[in-house]
């Protein structure tokens, strides 16, 4: 038997700890006193944009020295951080909002110290996800957490048609300037009945929730000032694989959003429309040039 047991508060150890902390996703209001106490004890704190988070340590009052530490550069500083550690120093790791390594850098030094013997502790805290699932009216649970969907169009096609048959609640992160392009993907991939909300700014002073189904949410995003950063929660598929209709929307809006969110030329839309429907070109032809 080869599980291992590692205790946060119990034993000793030559090496130090790595802090998992997180902070507020918007109000400065939502950091903890053990988060403000764990940053002001460790000797160093692993930052995600060192600029960002010395904003909030002003905001407390808190001195600890920082390092950088992000996608860019973690190959360069896992074995500097692992030194520290193994010297017996405490490290602390954050992201700019929320809980490190969600939909942020991280988890590359956890399974490093993990690796090493080396203890981590996490901290409860602030997370965009459960924020908005809990306040959104979608069943929260089961659920399925997927972050940031692919840019590629092809990888976001391929990634939205295995998550179509999913019947749990689906949650997504969408910067501001692709929130269309996301939603005319998961339209063209969900149909459109599903319902979908949309969370902005949460815990901030312009939060907003803005429900309906796909069709709709794509609507209010196609004629609104898009602003702020969204979650958005996808109801689960409600039928079973085998009970869902061939054609979830008529051919001509079909088309329209794979070159819409595809860029596809109106030809080639027209034969992926009429392959996926299982019906002759002519008739998707006909349908989107209104020749019937």
């Amino acid at each position: 038997m080869s599980i291992e047991i590692t205790s946060s508060f119990q034993g000793s150890s030559s090496a130090g700890t790595l802090f998992l902390v997180p902070t507020p996703i918007g109000n400065l209001g939502d950091m903890s006193p053990r988060a403000v106490e764990t940053l002001q004890n460790v000797d160093l704190i692993a930052a995600e944009d060192t600029r960002n988070t010395q904003k909030l340590l002003n905001h407390f009052e808190i001195k600890t020295k920082q390092i950088s530490f992000h996608e860019y550069n973690t190959k360069e500083r896992l074995p500097q951080l692992l030194d520290k550690l193994r010297q017996g120093l405490s490290l602390a790791q954050v992201s700019d909002a929320g809980m490190p390594s969600i939909s942020d850098p991280g988890s590359e030094l956890v399974q490093a110290c993990i690796a090493a013997s080396i203890r981590v502790v996490p901290l409860p805290g602030p997370n965009a996800a459960l924020t908005a699932l809990i306040a959104s009216g979608l069943c929260p649970q089961p659920f399925l957490f997927y972050g940031f969907l692919s840019r590629k169009n092809t990888e976001r096609k391929n990634e939205l048609a295995e998550l179509a048959a999913q019947q749990v609640s689906l949650i997504f992160y969408e910067a501001p300037h692709r929130l269309v392009k996301t939603l005319q993907s998961l339209v063209t991939a969900f149909g459109g009945e599903r319902k979908v909300v949309l969370c902005r700014e949460l815990t901030k002073r312009y939060e907003e929730f803005i429900r309906g189904t796909l069709p709709e949410a794509l609507e209010w995003a196609q004629s609104s000032q898009v602003k702020g950063e969204f979650v958005l929660i996808v109801e689960g598929n409600p039928q079973k694989e085998e009970d869902k209709p061939q054609i979830v929307l008529p051919l001509e809006d079909q088309v329209r959003l794979l070159i819409e969110s595809e860029d596809l030329k109106t030809n080639d839309a027209i034969k992926r429309v009429a392959k996926d429907n299982h019906v002759k070109k002519q008739v998707v032809y006909n349908e989107y040039h209104h020749l019937n």
